[in-house]
C-alpha cells in the first residue's frame, strides 16, 4: 500500500485535472486515479473554441496540457485502472483496485464525469465529432451556414435548437411523439422561429456519409415508412448519464444518479467532495468543470486544515 495521500481524486477529466493542479500546487500530496484515458469528455471533442484565453484547440491537446501542468506540481496520476471498492466512512478514505492494490487519502474529490446518452444506432460512433454532437453551446459555430438536425423533445432539445439558429440556416427537430415534453414557453419559442422545422412521430435509424455525416435515416413510427434526410450535422439530446454507477450507497445521489454537492462541492460524507459532470447541475461545460474542480480542491484544503 502506498503512503496516505492528502487528496485523492477519482477521475481525470477537466474537473479532476484542475483539482489536481490546485491541490498539488498547494503542496498537498495528491493522487488522481482514473478508470479510462486521461482527459474525460475533452479527448472526444474535436475542437474546443470557447475556453477563455486559449485559441481554438483540439480537445486532447487541452487535456494533455492540463495533465502535464498537474504533474509539474507533483500530482501523481494512475490511469486505465478499475476501481472495485470504496471505503469512505472513517478519517482515512480508501479505494481498492481490480488488481488488489489499495490507496488511501485524508480527503477525496469525486470527478468521474459523465457521458451523453447514446442512441446506439449505426454510424453513431463513426461520426461522433465529425457531424454528430451532443452540445450546441460547444459545437454550434462549427455549423455556421449549414443545415442540422436536432433529436429530442425535452427542454434541452428545444432550447438548444433555438440556440443553433444563430449559426445554422435550418434546424430540423425530430421527435418520436406527436407532442413535446418541454415547457410551454420553450415549445412556443421554437415554433415561432422561422429557421426551425419539425418532423414528429419519427425516430432515427442510422447515420450515413463518406468521411463526414451527410444524411440520416428516419422512420415514421405510425406508418413504419423510412426516408432519408440530408444534413450537415446532428445534435442528440437524449439525456445525460453521470458515471456514478459504482458510487450508489457510497455518497448521496439524486433521482438522476447525479452526486448531490453543495456550493463548496461538499457531499454528504465528511471529507468527500465532488465536481464536474457527475454532480447535479444545469450546465456542463469544460469551464464549469474547471471552476468546480478549483472549488473542490480549495474546500479539501480547508477541510485538511480544520
Amino acid at each position: 500500500m502506498d503512503d496516505v495521500f492528502d487528496v485523492m481524486i477519482i477521475g481525470a477529466g477537466a474537473a479532476g485535472l484542475t483539482a489536481g493542479i490546485y491541490a498539488s500546487r498547494a503542496k498537498l500530496s495528491t493522487l488522481i486515479v482514473n478508470e479510462g484515458a486521461v482527459g474525460g469528455q475533452m479527448v472526444l471533442t474535436e475542437e474546443i473554441a470557447n475556453y477563455p484565453g486559449v485559441p481554438a484547440t483540439k480537445g486532447y491537446m487541452l487535456a494533455n496540457t492540463m495533465k502535464q501542468q498537474a504533474k509539474s506540481f507533483g500530482c501523481k496520476i494512475k490511469s486505465n485502472v478499475k476501481i472495485t471498492g470504496y471505503r469512505f466512512e472513517g478519517k482515512i478514505k480508501e479505494i481498492e483496485l481490480e488488481d488488489g492494490r489499495k490507496f488511501q487519502a485524508k480527503s477525496v474529490i469525486l470527478t468521474p464525469g459523465g457521458r451523453p446518452r447514446s442512441l446506439n444506432l449505426p454510424g453513431e460512433d463513426r461520426f461522433k465529432g465529425s457531424g454528430i454532437s451532443y452540445c450546441a453551446t460547444c459545437d454550434g459555430d462549427f455549423f455556421t451556414g449549414k443545415e442540422v438536425v436536432v433529436i429530442g423533445g425535452g427542454n434541452s432539445a428545444l432550447e438548444e435548437a433555438v440556440a443553433l439558429t444563430q449559426y445554422a440556416t435550418k434546424v430540423t427537430i425530430v421527435h418520436q411523439f406527436n407532442q413535446f415534453q418541454a415547457f410551454k414557453h420553450a415549445v412556443e419559442e421554437a415554433q415561432k422561429n422561422p429557421k426551425i422545422g419539425f418532423i414528429m412521430e419519427s425516430e432515427l435509424r442510422g447515420f450515413y456519409g463518406n468521411g463526414k455525416l451527410e444524411k440520416v435515416e428516419l422512420e415514421h413510427l405510425p406508418s413504419g415508412k423510412r426516408s432519408e434526410l440530408k444534413t450537415n450535422g446532428t445534435f442528440i439530446f437524449a439525456g445525460y448519464q453521470p458515471n456514478t454507477e459504482s458510487l450508489k450507497g457510497i455518497v448521496q445521489l439524486n433521482e438522476r444518479n447525479e452526486i448531490v454537492a453543495d456550493t463548496n462541492m461538499k457531499t454528504n460524507v465528511e471529507g468527500v467532495f465532488a465536481a464536474g459532470d457527475c454532480i447535479a447541475k444545469k450546465y456542463r461545460q469544460v469551464t464549469t468543470a474547471v471552476a468546480e474542480g478549483t472549488i473542490a480542491a480549495l474546500s479539501a484544503a480547508d477541510y485538511l486544515r480544520s
